[in-house]
């Protein structure tokens, strides 16, 4: 049957009006939930600490090519304020208090706030050695005092510093004169806890004692007896027992 023309008309204009609404209908957006912040992003503004001395270059620009600005010392305080990659490692852009700023790779610097530094910091005092293994020992105390590595490192720290009194000991019997302190009217042990060798370890915090029956330095001991009070069911607990025994005989031993 067909329709009249005016009907025609009507049944096409309202099939062109109707597409035209369905075109103009907003359509419902889906809901795009945020991404989770990126591990690169969380860095930024942090504050770290330079550790690794052969890493740590300031650099003006992030490139190992680049122009150096200066060396960095263990222990020195950076903030993180830009992230790049270059050369296959990733650079951070610092200040450095007082006055610089320039790129630092990141390997050099160790913080709380990114993951695995921590056992990263841990395994590089177990490799390095000399005075080196103890900064690097004092910077893991301070830097993760509730570490689960902190019973191993203080039990290697007691024997480090335990083992560096006899150096001690044998460089100021080297050093010290023995006409000049018979001469003077300081006691002779005094000489010895005023060696200047025992300033950088003074630097640190750390201590010795003198014998002066046997003119020996020994390690006063201080990891030791963390070891046993603060971690007592520990098996490095048991160790460090055993060093305080060794230390009491050596400081009761005479010539």
């Amino acid at each position: 049957m067909k329709l009249p023309l005016s009907a025609s008309l009507l049944l096409v204009l309202f099939l062109f009006l109707s597409t035209t609404a369905l075109a103009q209908t907003p359509r419902v957006k889906p809901v795009l939930h945020p991404r989770p912040a990126s591990p690169r992003n969380t860095e930024l503004g942090q504050t770290a600490v330079v550790i690794d001395e052969t890493l740590s270059v300031l650099r003006d620009k992030p490139s190992l090519m680049a122009d150096p600005i200066q060396r960095m010392h263990r222990g020195r305080r950076i903030q993180i304020m830009g992230i790049v990659e270059a050369d296959g490692v990733k650079f951070y852009r610092v200040t450095a208090p007082p006055s610089n700023f320039g790129w630092v790779q990141s390997d050099a610097v160790f913080g709380k706030f990114r993951p695995g530094d921590e056992e990263r910091l841990a395994k590089l005092v177990q490799a390095s050695s000399g005075f080196d293994q103890i900064e690097l020992a004092t910077e893991f105390f301070n830097l993760f005092p509730e570490s689960k590595f902190r019973p191993s490192i203080l039990l290697l720290f007691g024997d480090l510093i335990e083992e560096a009194s006899f150096k001690l000991t044998r460089d100021a019997g080297n050093k010290l004169k023995g006409k000049e302190m018979a001469a003077s009217a300081a006691p002779i042990y005094s000489y010895y806890l005023n060696f200047v060798s025992l300033d950088r370890y003074r630097k640190l915090g750390i201590a010795f004692l003198f014998n002066s029956n046997t003119r020996q330095f020994h390690y006063d001991g201080s990891a030791w007896n963390e070891l046993t009070k603060k971690y007592p069911a520990s098996p490095e607990a048991a160790e460090a027992k055993k060093r305080i025994e060794t230390l009491k005989a050596k400081m009761e031993a005479v010539k």
